[in-house]
């Protein structure tokens, strides 16, 4: 039997987070039957399907969700060691779903580049409600409302309150505040990352008709051309301000709350860094911190 490679590993990675053959072999720099050939070896190493293959698309097996997910935290720490021989600091990738920190987030990332110059940040939106924490896809996560995960770690950093979004054609859009009952004769944006869901009306007067979009920027495409409304929290206006939509608060929707996220284990050295620097500019702000 063949020895497992990182080479196998890599693959894998490649794969899942590329989705096709050909895309992972243009990240990896090498041929598109060369990774077929490095899938087909680590099935057999592991003795189980991992991913099946249809002439349309690639799909993990749950067996190979739970591979990738190792391969994952496997090539980070193949990576810190070799950055530690160095003397290099693997880069703190910082993951999100939408608005990331807010009216914070320049600070923040100004502040660590100036602070931690060692240590590299990376941003990423991944259209996840863990924002990709959970499968390893990054170190330390925002995270919009509670998260019960095995294995991830959350702490709450401030609260925020919600705001409707609408187009600047409604006829709430000129309005200083709204309440739910006014925003339930529109078609309701939901999403699979955000808070907003039907139970945050009572159930005798909930919106009639809703419309489910994949992330942010459909959200926001959605709602500017007039076909639905939605409901965020205040990061949103302030990271997306758009001149088709109006952000009008909502006086009788409970605030979201705000964690950070990292895993339990295997956590980069730097997260604690992160976490208190996050803190320190939120209370410098005189925000609602916990």
């Amino acid at each position: 039997m063949s020895a497992l490679e990182l080479r196998h590993l890599r693959a894998l990675v490649a794969l899942t987070e590329e989705g096709t053959f050909t895309d992972a072999a243009i990240r990896l720099g090498v041929t598109q039957s060369a990774v077929s050939r490095l899938i087909g070896v680590l099935e057999k190493i592991v003795d189980t399907r991992l991913v099946e293959r249809t002439t349309r698309s690639v799909a993990l097996t749950a067996a190979g969700v739970q591979c990738y997910q190792a391969a994952v935290l496997a090539l980070a720490a193949v990576d810190d060691v070799l950055n530690a021989a160095h003397g290099r600091a693997r880069p703190l990738r910082l993951g999100y779903a939408w608005s990331a920190l807010g009216r914070y987030t320049s600070e923040v990332l100004q502040r660590w580049r100036t602070e931690h110059p060692d240590v590299p940040l990376e941003v990423h939106r991944i259209d996840e409600r863990a924002a990709g924490l959970t499968r390893g896809a990054v170190d330390v996560a925002v995270i919009r409302g509670e998260l019960d995960e095995p294995g991830v770690v959350t702490r709450r950093i401030f609260t925020e309150a919600r705001m409707a979004a609408v187009p600047l054609t409604h006829a709430l859009a000129t309005r200083a505040a709204v309440q739910l009952s006014e925003l339930a004769d529109s078609t309701m944006l939901i999403t699979a990352t955000g808070t907003t869901t039907l139970d945050l009306w009572p159930t005798d007067r909930r919106p009639g008709s809703t419309l489910r979009v994949d992330n942010i920027d459909e959200w926001l495409t959605e709602i500017a051309g007039g076909l639905a409304i939605g409901v965020t929290t205040e990061s949103t206006a302030a990271q997306y301000s758009h001149p088709d939509i109006a952000f009008v608060p909502v006086t009788d929707a409970a605030p979201v709350a705000v964690y950070l996220g990292w895993p339990s284990s295997l956590r980069h050295p730097a997260t604690a860094g992160f976490a208190a620097l996050v803190d320190r500019v939120v209370a410098a702000t005189g925000a609602h911190l916990r």
